[in-house]
């Protein structure tokens, strides 16, 4: 494919940024033609975030659904809960690993290739993990899926932000993270009952099915993204693109907003499933997939996030943050439906910083906006994984309300973050 030539950048940019104009005839016969870009409410749009949601669902499904049955794993093998935690964590930190690859990859060779690639690798690896039994084997199993299932964070936001316009892109990012939460929260559900009646086996059985329907649809279903520019792939360019990134005060918050943000999130979760399966609760497999419903919070906040979008989103980040503390707070109580209700505060409050956040990274992105996305996640999935070590000596020292106590020192940081982006982005 012939390079683009300066008449078809200036048409591109002109249409991405709000401006009118006409493709050349001289963009039509020499290069490659720039597509108008894909608007709101449009069916090349619903056809879009359907099969970004759909993608959604099946890679966290995939990445969630062990997350409730970190119990039973380390009553099957006979392990610690931090080593029947790491079959949940290696997979988040080998994830946030290969997002150094998928982004520069996907900035050259295109976001749905790679997609498809990934999601066809998670179905392998599915079929092979039902039918492992040794811990060792399920461990590096788990870490080879996080590779693939990085796929997705890497080139989700950047092929919104190559084919839609910019109300459409922040729109579309809310729904693309509501499906985030929907196969969290779906993936936990079904693997904590599956888990509980029928085992390990049939819970990776399961996801293999469902990981075929998903590539089937998304296959169908995902346009080709018109804006898409190809860069040139190579090392020194990869890495300089990750250090202007990295060096642009406008980024890197958001990125490590993003981290700490979910480094305290999903390892609530994490060592509520431990607390709640103990005395004087006692819950099962099932009835602790139950407690991830409370994601659904998440959904609806992520979906409504586009229209707290002013002031850059950050106003909006600072409320989510706000939440994700007075849910920590509610936890403390000893009555079950006051610590339901607090999970539904953390995560309709995470869920709203997180989609603002990821929007903030597109747009402020000056170029390589994969390579931007995937620091981002790379900073997301690195806070989940090292969360665990974390949280882990408070935990030991004494149980949940050191955990909480742990948590708000983090999360007051966040805030001071916010504190930061709102005056470099916004000086008077």
């Amino acid at each position: 494919m012939p390079a683009p030539c300066p008449e078809c950048i200036r048409s591109y940019f002109w249409k991405r940024y709000g401006s009118y104009a006409k493709n050349s005839a001289h963009c039509v016969t020499h290069c490659v033609s720039v597509e108008p870009l894909i608007e709101k409410g449009t069916p090349a749009f619903r056809r879009a975030c359907l099969a970004l949601i759909l993608a959604s669902l099946v890679v966290f499904a995939n990445l969630y659904a062990i997350h409730p049955l970190l119990p039973l794993i380390a009553e099957t093998f006979q392990i610690t809960s931090l080593q029947a935690s790491s079959v949940f964590t290696l997979t988040n930190l080998t994830l946030a690993c290969s997002l150094l690859v998928h982004g520069p990859l996907s900035d050259a060779i295109g976001r749905k290739g790679p997609l498809l690639a990934g999601i066809t690798a998670t179905l392998v690896l599915n079929l092979a993990m039902a039918y492992t039994t040794d811990y060792s084997l399920l461990l590096w199993l788990r870490a080879a899926l996080g590779i693939c299932l990085g796929v997705l964070p890497a080139v989700a936001i950047a092929y919104l932000g190559d084919s839609m316009s910019r109300k459409a892109m922040v729109a579309a990012v809310g729904l693309y993270i509501a499906g985030n939460t929907v196969g969290g929260a779906g993936g936990r559900l079904a693997g904590g009952f599956i888990g509980e009646h029928l085992g390990l086996q049939a819970v990776f059985l399961s996801l293999a099915a469902f990981t075929l329907l998903g590539l089937i649809c998304v296959a169908i279903l995902l346009p080709r993204p018109a804006g898409f520019l190809p860069q040139r792939l190579s090392l020194a360019g990869s890495f300089r693109s990750f250090i202007d990134h990295l060096c642009n005060r406008q980024l890197l918050p958001a990125f490590l907003l993003g981290g700490c943000n979910f480094m305290i999130f999903i390892n609530l979760y994490t060592y509520l499933t431990f607390r709640l399966s103990a005395e004087p609760w006692q819950l099962g497999a099932g009835a602790l997939g139950l407690l991830f419903l409370t994601y659904l919070a998440g959904t609806f906040s992520a979906a409504l996030s586009g229209r707290l979008s002013y002031g850059g989103g950050l106003p909006g980040m600072a409320i989510g943050v706000l939440l994700l503390i007075g849910g920590c707070l509610i936890t403390l109580s000893e009555q079950l439906w006051l610590i339901l209700a607090g999970l539904l505060c953390n995560a309709f409050g995470f869920f709203l910083t997180h989609s603002l956040a990821n929007a903030w990274i597109n747009q402020h992105a000056t170029h390589s906006k994969a390579s931007a996305s995937s620091l981002y996640s790379v900073f997301y999935y690195l806070g989940s994984a090292l969360g665990v070590y974390y949280l882990e000596p408070f935990w030991r020292l004494a149980g949940w309300p050191s955990v909480v106590a742990g948590s708000l020192l983090v999360l007051l940081i966040n805030l001071g973050l916010i504190v930061y982006l709102r005056r470099k982005s916004f000086p008077a």
